[in-house]
C-alpha cells in the first residue's frame, strides 16, 4: 500500500456543535407569554414574525451501509416490493451515487432536516473501501451530510483505536496516508453510549448529540447491540465493556431531559425480523407490532416513553413499524435494510410550546434508492479516485465461474464453496484435515457471473472475492472429538442461537438433517450426522478448519473455542483465491455447489 510520510495540510472541516453543557429549554409558559394576546401562531406564521407552534422535522435515516459505495451486485443490490394484489417484484437498488441524489432530493423544501444512521457504516466492506480502512466511506458520508450515527458491531472490526481514528482523522498507523492530504475523519459524531472503556468506565465516544435549529432541539442517543463481543473478534473489543441497550438509552434520555431536550431519538444497532421481506410490507397489520419479531421488539417495549422514535439496524431488514412504548403509546421503529438500498423518511412533528414531539403525528416510510435517477457527480468522482488506487490489486483475475453463486438460503452455494476452499487449504497445511465449517455471517455477498467491469463474464476478480470475504480472518485448524463436533452442530440452534439459528456452511462430505419441526438442539438430528457417508464417531478425533473468528468461539459456538492442536494458516481470502485458481479456468469454470449437504425438514 502506498504510504506517504511528508506533512499534510488539513482542509477546513464542517463541524457539529456537540452538546457539552446544560442548555435550558424555554417552558411552554414562557413561550405563551411571548405571544401577544390574540396572536396565536399558525403553521405559516401569517401576519406574525413568530414561528408556528408545530414544526415538522424531517428525519432521513439509513443503516448497515458496510462501505458499499458502488451498487451492490446480485441479490445484495435488489429490494423486493409487494403490490396491492399480493404479487411481488424486485428493484435494483443502492450505490452512493444514487443514495446522494435521493437524499438531496428528499431534503428539498424541508428547512428542518436531519440525516441519521443506525450503525455499521463501515466494516465488512468491499475492496474500494475495505482496502483503505474505510476512509472512502467516511468521505462519502461526509459528502452525504450525515449528521449523526450510532456505532454498530462492525465499527469494532479493527478495534476502538481505529474507530477513534475514523472519528477524529489522521493517517493509518501502519499504512499511512493514501491521498495527497491527511484523512480528516468524520464530520458527524459517532455515538457509543453503551460502549465503555473497562479502565475508566466511561463511554469511548460521545453518548448523545443534540441537533438544534431556530429553537428546535432533537436529541440523539446511540447504542450498539450488547452482544457485540459475541459477533466481533476478541481483539476488536479488547478493553471494552458493552452495556444493556435499554438501560443505557433510558439513562441518557434522563440526561437530555434534565438539559431541556424533550424530543429524543434512539439510534440502536439492533433489529428485528418483519414477517415479509418486502420493503413496503405493512408490519402494523393486523395489529401494532404484530408483523415483526426479534430482539428489537422487547427493546422497544422497554425504552422510556421519553424517547419518541427508534432508528434501528443490524438485521439488514426493512421495516417501518409502530411498537407500543411502556405506557402503551405507539412509537415508530424503523430500519432501512442494508447496503444503501433504502432510506427512511420520518416526519417528526415538533411542538414548540412543549419542546416535545407530537407522536400522534409521526409518519414514516421506507423509500427505494433506485438507480433510475441521475448519479451525483461528486460521488462518481470519489468512487473513481479510490477505484484508481485499488485497481492494481482489485482487477486481478483469481478464477472463473459458470453461473451466479448465490449467498441466499439456509445453506448457500457460496457458503459451501468457501467451506470447500478452506478444507482444501487445510489439507495443504495438514493432510489429516477432515472438514471445514464457515459461519454464515462471514459470507458477505454472492459471486455474480455478469462482468462488473472490463474483466469479462464469469471472471472472478480479487475485488469480488474481497467483497465476499472482507474480514481477513485466518484459516485455523483444530482437533475436536466426535462428541464436540456433534455439540458444535447443535449449538447452531441452541444456546444463544436458539431464537435465531446460525447455520454453519459445511464442506463437502459433511451431511446431516436439520428438522425445523423440533425445538432447540434436537433440531439437529444426531444419528444423521455423517462424514463421507460414515456416522461421526463420538470417540474419534477430527481435524476441523474454521476461520479465526469461529476458532475463538464467536457467533455463539463456545465449543469451537475448545479445540486443541491449533495450527494457524493464511487469511481466508487467500484460501478462496487458491481454490478458485486451482479448480477453474476460462474453458472449465467452476459450477455453483448444489447446497444439498444439509437436509432440511420443515
Amino acid at each position: 500500500m502506498p504510504a506517504t510520510s511528508q506533512p499534510h495540510h488539513r482542509r477546513r472541516r464542517r463541524t457539529h456543535a456537540l452538546l457539552a453543557a446544560a442548555a435550558g429549554l424555554a417552558t411552554a409558559g414562557a413561550l405563551l407569554a411571548a405571544i401577544p394576546a390574540g396572536a396565536a401562531p399558525d403553521s405559516k406564521g401569517a401576519g406574525h414574525h413568530l414561528p408556528g407552534r408545530y414544526q415538522d422535522v424531517q428525519l432521513l435515516s439509513f443503516n448497515d451501509l458496510h462501505g458499499n459505495l458502488e451498487p451492490p451486485s446480485g441479490s445484495s443490490g435488489r429490494v423486493t416490493e409487494v403490490h396491492e394484489d399480493g404479487t411481488t417484484s424486485t428493484i435494483d437498488a443502492g450505490g452512493v451515487e444514487y443514495l446522494a441524489t435521493h437524499l438531496r432530493d428528499a431534503r428539498k423544501g424541508s428547512k428542518y432536516s436531519i440525516t441519521a444512521a443506525g450503525g455499521d457504516m463501515v466494516g465488512a466492506s468491499p475492496l474500494i473501501s475495505g482496502l483503505f480502512h474505510d476512509e472512502p466511506t467516511i468521505e462519502a458520508l461526509n459528502k452525504l451530510k450525515l449528521d449523526v450515527t450510532s456505532v454498530g458491531n462492525h465499527e469494532f472490526d479493527e478495534g476502538a483505536r481505529e474507530l477513534a481514528r475514523l472519528q477524529n482523522g489522521g493517517c493509518h498507523p501502519t499504512d499511512g496516508c493514501y491521498a495527497d492530504e491527511e484523512f480528516e475523519g468524520a464530520d458527524f459524531p459517532y455515538l457509543a453510549a453503551n460502549v465503555l472503556d473497562e479502565k475508566t468506565g466511561k463511554p469511548i465516544l460521545k453518548p448523545y448529540w443534540v441537533w438544534k435549529k431556530n429553537g428546535v432541539k432533537v436529541g440523539f442517543v446511540g447504542v450498539t447491540l450488547e452482544d457485540t463481543p459475541g459477533v466481533v473478534s476478541a481483539e476488536g473489543v479488547k478493553g471494552l465493556k458493552f452495556k444493556d441497550e435499554v438501560e443505557t438509552i433510558n439513562k441518557y434520555a434522563k440526561v437530555l431531559q434534565r438539559q431541556g431536550v424533550k424530543s429524543i431519538v434512539a439510534l440502536i444497532h439492533e433489529g428485528g425480523a418483519p414477517a415479509s421481506s418486502a420493503y413496503n410490507y405493512d408490519c402494523d397489520s393486523p395489529g401494532a407490532g404484530d408483523g415483526i419479531s426479534g430482539p428489537i421488539v422487547d427493546i422497544a417495549k422497554s425504552i422510556t416513553p421519553q424517547v419518541d422514535a427508534l432508528v434501528t439496524g443490524h438485521t439488514h431488514a426493512a421495516y417501518a413499524c409502530t411498537i407500543n412504548d411502556p405506557s402503551g403509546k405507539p412509537r415508530t421503529v424503523t430500519s432501512a435494510a442494508s447496503f444503501g438500498r433504502l432510506y427512511t423518511d420520518t416526519t417528526l412533528t415538533y411542538d414548540r410550546w412543549t419542546g416535545d414531539i407530537a407522536r400522534t403525528a409521526v409518519k414514516s416510510a421506507n423509500h427505494v434508492v433506485t438507480r433510475t435517477v441521475p448519479k451525483a457527480t461528486d460521488m462518481t468522482e470519489l468512487i473513481a479516485k479510490w477505484n484508481t488506487l485499488a485497481a492494481p490489486i482489485g482487477n486481478r483475475a483469481i478464477g472463473h465461474i459458470s453461473a451466479d453463486i448465490s449467498n441466499s438460503g439456509t445453506e448457500s452455494p457460496i457458503g459451501d464453496l468457501i467451506a470447500d476452499a478452506q478444507l482444501a487449504y487445510g489439507k495443504e497445511l495438514d493432510a489429516e484435515t477432515d472438514l471445514a465449517l464457515m459461519n454464515p455471517g462471514g459470507v458477505r455477498a454472492p459471486l455474480t457471473y455478469a462482468a462488473k467491469g472490463a474483466e469479462g463474464d464469469g471472471v472472478v476478480t480479487y475485488a469480488e472475492g474481497f467483497t465476499v470475504q472482507p474480514f481477513a480472518n485466518t484459516v485455523n485448524l483444530q482437533d475436536f472429538t466426535g462428541t464436540q463436533l456433534i455439540q458444535v452442530l447443535k449449538e447452531q440452534v441452541s444456546g444463544v442461537n436458539t431464537a435465531s439459528p446460525k447455520i454453519l456452511q459445511p464442506s463437502s462430505g459433511l451431511t446431516y438433517t436439520l428438522d425445523l419441526t423440533k425445538t432447540g438442539a434436537d433440531r439437529v438430528v444426531t444419528d444423521s450426522i455423517k462424514l463421507n457417508g460414515t456416522a461421526v464417531d463420538p470417540a474419534a478425533t477430527y481435524r476441523v478448519a474454521t476461520n479465526s473468528f469461529l476458532a475463538g468461539g464467536g457467533d455463539g459456538f463456545p465449543t469451537l473455542g475448545q479445540g486443541t492442536n491449533d495450527l494457524v494458516g493464511a487469511d481466508d481470502l487467500t484460501a478462496l483465491e487458491k481454490y478458485l485458481t486451482a479448480n477453474s479456468s476460462a474453458t472449465d469454470p467452476i459450477e455453483p455447489p448444489k447446497a444439498d449437504r444439509i437436509t432440511i425438514v420443515k
